[in-house]
C-alpha cells in the first residue's frame, strides 16, 4: 500500500470509492473523475467534508479525455454497466437515478471496452486496473474470453469485480482495440 502514490476513480460518481482508497493508501493522492458536473459536485461536497483537498481531486472529463500524460498506480472503475434488459427491468429506487449513470448500451459495456482499451496509456509498469461491473460478468467473460481477468470473489453478496495488470492489459491491445471497433 505504500508504494501506491497515484489513484484514479473513473466514472466515480459521488467519490466514495476514491475516497475509501485514501484509507487504504495513506501515501496516495487521487483523481475522482466523471462526466457529470453534478456527479462531480457531489463528489467535492465529500471531500470537502473529510478535508481532503490536498489529496483527492474532482476532474469533469469523459473518461480519460482529460487526463493526457498522467499515470497511475491504480485505476478503478464503477462505470455504467447496466443493459438494455436490465435498464427496462430496474426497481423503482433506480428509476429515479440519472440514466448516464446506469445505461451502457445492449451488453452493459459500453464503457467498460474504452477503460480496459485505453487503461495502459494511463497506468505505471506495475499498475492495476479495477472494474465493477456487476451482473455484466457474463458479457465481459463471453467478450474477452481470452483476457486474463481475476475475479474478485465477496463474502457477503457482490459480484462482477475484475482486475488485470497494465502489462496483461498490453499483451492483448490488439483484443482491446478491436472490441472498440464492434460497439
Amino acid at each position: 500500500p505504500d508504494s501506491v502514490t497515484n489513484v484514479l476513480d473513473l466514472c466515480t460518481g459521488s467519490g466514495c470509492i476514491g475516497i475509501a482508497s485514501l484509507q487504504a493508501f495513506p501515501n496516495a493522492e487521487v483523481d475522482l473523475v466523471d462526466i457529470s458536473a453534478e456527479a462531480l459536485d457531489v463528489a467535492q461536497q465529500n471531500i470537502d467534508l473529510y478535508s481532503l483537498n490536498d489529496f483527492a481531486h474532482a476532474i469533469q472529463s469523459d473518461l480519460y479525455s482529460s487526463l493526457e500524460g498522467k499515470k497511475y498506480d491504480l485505476i478503478v472503475s464503477n462505470p455504467p454497466y447496466v443493459d438494455e434488459i436490465e435498464m427496462d427491468a430496474l426497481p423503482a429506487e433506480f428509476q429515479q437515478e440519472p440514466s448516464l449513470g446506469l445505461a451502457a448500451g445492449h451488453d452493459g459495456l459500453d464503457l467498460v471496452r474504452k477503460i480496459l482499451a485505453e487503461a495502459p496509456k494511463y497506468l505505471k509498469d506495475d499498475g492495476v486496473l479495477i472494474v465493477e461491473v456487476g451482473v455484466s460478468q457474463y458479457f465481459v467473460e463471453q467478450t474477452y474470453p481470452e483476457l486474463p481477468l481475476f475475479w474478485f470473489e465477496f463474502e457477503h453478496g457482490g459480484e462482477g469485480v475484475f482486475a488485470i495488470q497494465k502489462s496483461e492489459l498490453e499483451l492483448f491491445q490488439e483484443v482491446l482495440d478491436a472490441q472498440l471497433l464492434t460497439e
